[in-house]
């Protein structure tokens, strides 16, 4: 019963946060492809590596390993190997802002970057260990692992919500002040590239903090139900 009742919680606050949240991937697509038109102007600028350089000069941090995957659709930082990957971006503008996030992300504090790596793989593990128990039926008290579960969610989630924030808030910055230094577009498409970051941001910023939130409770739904079943 008790299970039942955090099940019914989690899913009130799915939907309350989803709410206010405004959260809608979709939307931040959508928005990108208002500005459509910015991708020619992007076009001026250097390739991503290059300007994941000059990055990387500016924040005084050029030790960093650069790998370009036309493969991937997702732009990180690995902590680990210090080391960016630059997804498959050449074509949109919002690679500007993009490449400055995780150049960003490569000069944060070095101790909460590795600390992340790390509680993120044993918080994953976790997870994944007690789910296992329980279709066994080897877990001896279900409460107990799954407060221990939500314990190490609030954790990871400060930890990388944190991380994520203070990258997405100052690459909006970072990329203007590139843009204003490189002297490639002019004054007026500049503020309109700053300003259509802006515009995504707003709506990006908040969605990101709830898609966090909302894989932790995901992952609780899972755990519950599997107990209930089994």
């Amino acid at each position: 019963m008790e299970l039942i009742i955090i099940a019914i919680i989690a899913i009130i606050l799915i939907i309350v946060l989803g709410y206010l949240f405004e959260y809608n991937m979709k939307k931040i697509k959508h928005l990108a492809d208002e500005y459509k038109d910015l991708d020619e102007i992007s076009k001026k600028y250097p390739s991503n590596i290059e300007i994941c350089k000059k990055y990387l000069k500016k924040l005084n941090n050029q030790t960093v390993k650069i790998e370009e995957d036309k493969d991937s659709k997702s732009s990180l930082y690995i902590a680990i190997s210090n080391k960016i990957i630059i997804a498959n971006i050449s074509k949109s503008y919002t690679r500007i802002q993009t490449i400055a996030h995780e150049c960003l992300h490569s000069v944060q504090d070095r101790k909460i970057l590795i600390f992340n790596f790390i509680f993120s793989n044993i918080y994953l593990l976790y997870f994944a260990i007690i789910c296992i128990l329980a279709i066994t039926k080897m877990l001896p008290n279900e409460l107990m692992f799954l407060n221990i579960y939500l314990l190490l969610s609030l954790t990871y989630y400060a930890v990388r919500i944190y991380l994520e924030n203070d990258a997405m808030i100052k690459a909006r910055y970072l990329a203007k002040e590139y843009m204003e230094e490189e002297k490639i577009s002019s004054f007026n498409e500049i503020q309109r590239i700053v300003k259509s970051f802006d515009t995504i941001n707003a709506i990006g910023i908040k969605c990101t903090n709830y898609k966090f939130f909302l894989n932790i409770i995901i992952k609780l739904l899972i755990f519950i139900i599997i107990c209930i079943i089994v």
